[in-house]
């Protein structure tokens, strides 16, 4: 039987990986396709823990690449249940890259995942709450649930903007394209 509420330190995650020059882009720096694919395996993997069922991606809330990642150095990944609802489960997750030479270490990236928790149908099944240990942990939530609040406020603005072409061509005077229509 899966417990009603779990704390945020049960679930926490945290793995490393060597880069290699085969995860590597053209431009000599790893690619962030593979960094993407190591941040959902590790969103699944955090979620998986906290809720005992098979989780699946909902959504990718942030990606934000703020340092390039080099061949040859240590990249750690750390993971942990940052929100809770009834079926989702939001997942903040942090890349640093070490130089293994220098010990130098480096935030790349910060990512936040939404995951839903299955049953063996495919049905949507409830989570178990979360206990907040720390104060990082109630910052983490109270930000996820702004975060969200932000995201909902961005559809209902975008679900507004119903322009027809005309005004579209009016408003798209100074930026570099050219209308052929």
């Amino acid at each position: 039987m899966t417990p009603k509420f779990k704390p945020v330190s049960a679930s926490r995650i945290e793995i490393s990986e060597l880069m290699l020059p085969s995860h590597s882009n053209f431009s000599g720096k790893i690619h962030g396709g593979f960094i993407l694919s190591l941040l959902d395996q590790i969103a699944f993997a955090c979620a998986s823990k906290h809720c005992g069922s098979y989780c699946v991606t909902a959504s990718v809330d942030t990606v934000d690449f703020l340092k390039p990642i080099e061949i040859g150095e240590l990249v750690t990944m750390k993971a942990s249940v940052n929100f809770v609802g009834n079926t989702s489960i939001v997942i903040g997750i942090r890349v640093e890259a070490e130089n293994i030479q220098t010990g130098v270490v480096k935030h790349c990236n910060s990512s936040y995942f939404t995951m839903v928790a299955k049953d063996s149908e495919g049905k949507s099944v409830k989570v178990p709450g979360l206990i907040l240990e720390s104060e990082n942990d109630i910052k983490r939530f109270f930000k996820s649930i702004k975060r969200m609040q932000l995201r909902k406020e961005r559809t209902a603005y975008a679900n507004q903007l119903d322009y027809t072409v005309n005004q579209l061509v009016h408003e798209l005077e100074g930026y570099n394209v050219q209308i052929d229509i």
